[in-house]
């Protein structure tokens, strides 16, 4: 047996233990109400006021008032896209929350092995990740099963467990200290042709009831 076929194998058995240990967990302490969020992490914006006049002149006379216009309802924000950050939180452990940005989407992505490619008709493509935990909890999860790809048909693609030469794959678990950061590629097998339109990430493994999403393209 190859070196390949038992990392897959051992691989493939970590995560059919953590999915089945999720289950269970979602089963007993799910509270349902499943959402997607699509509003991407916004950065401390400047509101400092204007500086004051060191040399002690008399303000500025304030601009005449105008009558007040009449404005539309705000428009709906933009969705989250890739280089964004979503915060995440999850359903089974309150502390245990996440910063999570797609990175970068590699289309097509060529497979490290010459003996582990996409079938006949099929193409891999790669999104590198990036997970920060920000709860008291540290992220110990398989982020190969937390993502997905969606297609312009709605068609969505679940991950493989192929690696490309686009860059390293998360390790399975996937161990990143609260506070800290850490990045990966999640691969996915895809038919050829296909346009993809958006990607998905949650935590539980996948089983959250919040799914971050970013719109591709």
């Amino acid at each position: 047996m190859s070196a390949t076929t038992r990392r897959t194998r051992r691989t493939a058995a970590l995560l059919l233990g953590a999915t089945l240990v999720t289950l269970a967990a979602t089963a007993c302490d799910s509270t349902g109400g499943a959402s997607v969020s699509t509003e991407a992490k916004q950065t401390a914006a400047a509101t400092s006021a204007p500086a004051a006049d060191a040399g002690g002149s008399a303000p500025a006379k304030p601009a005449e008032s105008k009558p007040a216009e009449s404005k539309p309802a705000e428009a709906a924000k933009a969705p989250a896209k890739v280089g964004d950050t979503i915060a995440l939180k999850s359903t089974l452990e309150k502390g245990n929350t996440a910063d999570v940005t797609a990175l970068k989407v590699v289309d097509p992505a060529a497979s490290t092995n010459q003996y582990l490619t996409a079938a006949d008709g099929k193409h891999y493509v790669a999104v590198q990740f990036q997970i920060k935990p920000t709860g008291a909890k540290a992220y110990s999860e398989a982020p190969w099963s937390a993502a997905k790809v969606i297609d312009d048909q709605g068609q969505a693609y679940g991950p493989t467990l192929a690696d490309t030469k686009a860059g390293p794959s998360f390790q399975t678990p996937t161990n990143i200290a609260a506070g800290e950061s850490g990045k990966g590629f999640v691969v996915f097998e895809v038919p050829n042709g296909t346009k993809l339109d958006k990607v998905q990430f949650s935590l539980d493994n996948g089983f959250a009831d919040q799914v971050g999403q970013w719109k591709l393209g």
